[in-house]
């Protein structure tokens, strides 16, 4: 071994006994004196190995962050702010494993209050962090993450990997770095989210930042992981995580290691703002799946958020897309957990009458889940100005409409209640027009050129001449992203609608349920609610849509201007592999994985990724885990590859099918 290697390898070793153990070895003086040989040596080679600790310096300012596509999208948490909150969780979960034969366990940690960011591996080399961004594009952090020294430049694992940490400032790092600073950090939270986001890396290098491991979030390779597994996982290959893992069996054990996690945290060196509970079985998981925006089987338990006193000013009501009037109440500015907050809504004018909100009122206010601000009521029954209930749009003065709770403007042309509908329209999500803003979508309004989905597809580039801003390639480009969205996928197609109630998972939901737009446009409300996402006000919500001769008429406007949907593709019912519900484990040598569930898909069979009660059938390769046993115990039925290629064989054996199942058999 050269000295160089030698040197970085000692280099790291006393490197993770220190940032990750807290348990230096040698004293910072004989660290440093072998840094400045690694660094002399560097210099004469000419090389610096993937994992030399010289690459955690500070280097040169960027421009500008450029943006990076998670392998696997980054969801947030759902919350959970009461015992009863939290209590109905683990129900959920209970009959989940119930349906499944499992009983679920659950893995409690602390919530930190940083910024959450990803990291990437391929062949066992850190190549890339990003932040979370959106949850499916964050910004390229590489540079500043180099800085923070308690994550590993190598692993063992091969395969490529994404893991996910929370980047903090610890509280006695922030009151030392404070004494000295020139602008003092107003909190832990800010000075780790500015640290990370800091277009000089040497600035996040002197803020000395922390990054918390706990998640895996993509594997290319090997067996889904328990949240217990994943833990292990992060600490065999020297990522920091917190000592703090709690394995749960029910609801109680849950409430024990939350209460504790309550006690403790004001303990500890670190800015924290509640526990985060997983279920720990990966089949069980699958099973929960995914809401819009949340994973079923995790949930974070925030602690009791902080209050502040302010005066409400004035409150404005707002249009929004389907037509809803809400409330915004303007502020006095008082600092809340360490953000200025001017803003709170309020549901509806029935709100505001059971909090006693008045024009000039003295207010309690906290922030909701520590993000939305929430005015909890008035403090004072002082004498000011009631807050009328409006009759008129506030925008475009059409008398409103009354239901249940809520007002509405039923015009449709009323310019806010069109922007943001265009807007949600054209959206990632949705249409996914590339280069659409909200600010495009007022612009062409004001202009007279769009009052309606159809609309978008008539525009040509002397409309679009017409705009701020609009030169001849922004122009092109916008009219390109437009004839692209024509064939949207049927999920997409649905959430574009707008339906009041019909989120992203709700619309792929309906999708699947339904197959065609036809269905789907005729399902009834008995229908609907048969389905797990969609509740008796949403199944009336879709039904009233579809009754609406407007919104009939606009659909038909869409697809005369060249729209067609991607709808679901029925199965092959005469496949080999019709009405089978598969699981893939273990290596192949004939197919990898995704050309093998390929071939199953096209034969009509179903692909799943964990094994439960529903899985009529495992293909187990070389090297096959735990999906093997649980099959073996539920007494799936099990074929190995030369079985799997056998079956192929039988219907038509290709020269491609012969070749593979002869590689195997040799």
């Amino acid at each position: 071994m050269s000295r160089q290697r030698e040197i970085t390898d000692l280099l790291n070793k006393w490197a993770y006994e220190y940032y990750v153990l807290d348990q230096p070895s040698v004293p910072d003086k004989e660290y440093d004196k072998l840094y400045d040989e690694l660094k002399s040596l560097e210099a004469v080679s000419g090389v610096v190995y993937p994992d030399s600790p010289t690459r955690r310096v500070g280097g040169e300012p960027i421009s500008a962050f450029s943006q990076h596509t998670h392998i696997h999208r980054l969801y947030s948490l759902d919350k959970a702010v009461t015992d009863e909150e939290l209590a109905a969780f683990t129900t959920r979960a209970e009959k989940a494993g119930a349906a499944e034969n499992i009983s679920p366990t659950y893995t409690v940690e602390y919530k930190f209050d940083g910024l959450t960011v990803c990291l990437t591996y391929e062949n066992g080399a850190f190549v890339r962090a990003a932040t979370r961004g959106n949850g499916t594009v964050g910004e390229d952090v590489t540079a500043q993450v180099l800085t923070v020294k308690s994550f590993p430049l190598k692993i063992s694992y091969r395969g490529v990997l994404e893991v996910r940490g929370e980047a903090v400032m610890r509280l006695s790092v922030l009151e030392k770095y404070n004494e000295t600073a020139a602008e003092p950090l107003k909190n832990a939270r800010n000075a780790a989210a500015g640290a990370i986001r800091n277009l000089d890396p040497k600035v996040t290098a002197a803020r000395h930042i922390d990054i918390y491991f706990y998640d895996v979030n993509y594997r290319s390779e090997g067996e889904t992981l328990s949240q217990q597994e994943a833990h292990e996982f992060l600490i065999k290959e020297g990522f920091k995580v917190f000592p703090y893992f709690k394995i749960a069996k029910n609801y109680e054990d849950v409430k024990d290691a939350v209460d504790e996690i309550e006690v403790e945290r004001k303990r500890i060196d670190v800015l924290t703002d509640g526990a985060v509970i997983k279920v720990n079985e990966p089949e069980l998981r699958e099973k929960m799946g995914y809401t819009d925006k949340f994973p079923r089987f995790e949930v974070a338990f925030k602690f009791e958020a902080e209050e502040a006193e302010t005066k409400v000013e004035k409150v404005e009501w707002q249009v929004g897309r389907t037509g809803k009037l809400t409330p915004l109440a303007h502020l006095t500015p008082v600092e809340l957990a360490g953000v200025t907050v001017s803003r709170a809504t309020l549901n509806n004018y029935g709100d505001i009458l059971r909090k006693r909100v008045k024009q000039g009122s003295r207010v309690m206010i906290r922030r909701s889940n520590e993000v939305i601000p929430e005015i909890l009521g008035a403090i004072d029954d002082g004498n000011g100005a009631e807050i009328e209930k409006p009759t008129a749009c506030p925008a475009c003065h059409t008398p409103l409409i009354e239901t249940g709770a809520n007002l509405f403007c039923p015009n449709r042309d009323c310019k806010p209640r069109v922007v943001a509908m265009l807007d949600h329209f054209a959206g990632k999500n949705a249409m996914d027009i590339d280069g659409f803003s909200e600010s495009t979508a007022t612009q062409l309004f004001e202009k007279d050129l769009v009052k309606s989905f159809s609309d978008l597809y008539r525009l040509s580039a002397a409309d679009l001449e017409k705009l701020d801003g609009f030169k001849d390639k922004k122009i092109k480009n916008l009219l390109s992203a437009i004839e692209k969205s024509k064939n949207p996928g049927f999920p997409a197609f649905i959430y574009a609608l707008g339906v009041d109630g019909i989120g992203r998972v709700a619309a792929k939901d309906l999708a699947a349920a339904f197959g065609t737009f036809e269905n789907l446009k005729n399902a009834t409300a008995e229908e609907l609610t048969e389905l797990e996402n969609i509740g008796g006000i949403t199944a009336n919500n879709v039904v009233s849509y579809f009754k609406n001769e407007d919104n009939l008429r606009e659909i038909e406007e869409l697809f005369a201007q060249g729209v067609r949907i991607k709808e679901a593709e029925e199965k092959n019912e005469n496949g080999l592999f019709f009405g089978e519900k598969v699981v893939l484990t273990g290596s192949m040598q004939a197919y990898t994985r995704g050309e093998a569930q390929k071939i199953i898909e096209a034969e009509g069979g179903e692909c799943q990724s964990g094994v439960s009660s529903k899985t009529t059938l495992v293909i187990a390769g070389e090297e096959a885990g735990s999906k093997l046993e649980k099959a073996q115990k539920l007494g799936i039925k099990i074929i190995d590859e030369r079985e799997f290629l056998r079956i192929l064989a039988s219907k038509k054996p290709t020269e491609t099918e012969s070749e593979a199942e002869n590689e195997a058999e040799n």
